[in-house]
């Protein structure tokens, strides 16, 4: 585990941000970090970021507790973008790298290697006030990951980025967890959630309410239900309930001790059977039922 938050809790004034947070972020991963406003993800970002600390509680990083000396190995992506405007952004650039541990010499090389992949050469010496906002996103993004951290924080990532180079920098993330990095990926984007992670967090309300293997969490939100493509008449059957039912698509519940293979047995004597498939939850249906369904 590169990050192990054990028991963690915050509170500002009469506000509970975090309570009793237990969370394991794996190494090499994408862990999905969800909610919605104001659950207290952002919360939890400044105490790993240690901007803020927690009350109680302790967070290991790479199996020694969180200190100071761990900041250079850490990259954190805003969702709020903070460049400054008026420098050079090659100036600007090494500044940031350098405040992250880099000698000036391998921070110049390293950003020059960024600004040949990303075909921004010609981008060294304009004022970031030049840049179009897409164009500051690359940037921040490089200022995020050229000291290679071991962890990577990642809120909202493709705010602002036209599809063509929020393409760019999803095959960037997949790349650096190709080579080890383990990132914390915070969103509200479901279909991203979706494509990109390998394990997620759902905090509601200033607690973890749902965490886990991607696949495992959808597997578990799974309720029997299949698409059906056919040709002929259908009705209910002994084994399933018929749910809807338009044009040769139908969405079929399996009654409860029924097989799969029986269902499709009963189906092939009624109709002829075009296609059939189990209808797996979304990330979105699972947040929106588990966000408006609490438990407690």
């Amino acid at each position: 585990m590169i990050l192990k938050i054990k028991d963690v809790s915050k509170s500002y004034a009469n506000h509970t941000a975090l309570k009793n947070i237990n969370l394991e972020i794996p190494q090499g991963k994408i862990f999905g970090l969800l909610g919605p406003n104001g659950a207290g993800k952002t919360s939890l970002i400044r105490i790993i970021n240690q901007i803020t600390g927690p009350d109680i509680g302790t967070i290991l990083f790479d199996g020694v507790e969180l200190n100071p000396s761990h900041i250079e190995q850490i990259g954190y992506l805003p969702e709020e973008r903070g460049l400054y405007k008026k420098m050079k952004v090659g100036e600007q650039l090494l500044y940031l790298a350098q405040l992250k541990g880099m000698s000036k010499s391998h921070a110049t090389e390293q950003l020059k290697k960024w600004f040949i992949k990303f075909d921004i050469k010609d981008w060294w010496e304009k004022p970031v006030d030049d840049l179009s906002k897409g164009m500051q996103q690359k940037i921040q993004f490089i200022s995020t990951i050229v000291h290679e951290p071991k962890l990577l924080i990642l809120d909202e990532p493709f705010s602002g980025f036209d599809p063509i180079n929020a393409n760019l920098l999803k095959d960037e993330i997949l790349t650096l967890k190709e080579k080890g990095t383990s990132i914390i990926f915070s969103t509200h984007r479901m279909e991203s959630v979706e494509e990109l992670c390998d394990e997620i967090a759902l905090i509601n309300k200033s607690e973890v309410v749902l965490s886990g293997n991607k696949n495992e969490i959808r597997n578990q939100f799974k309720q029997h239900k299949y698409k059906l493509e056919y040709k002929g008449e259908l009705k209910s059957g002994s084994s399933f309930e018929l749910l809807s039912n338009f044009n040769g698509i139908a969405s079929i519940r399996m009654n409860q001790g029924v097989s799969s293979n029986q269902v499709l047995q009963e189906l092939i004597g009624k109709v002829e059977v075009l296609a059939f498939a189990e209808i797996i939850p979304s990330f979105n249906d699972i947040f929106i039922e588990v966000v408006s369904n609490p438990k407690n």
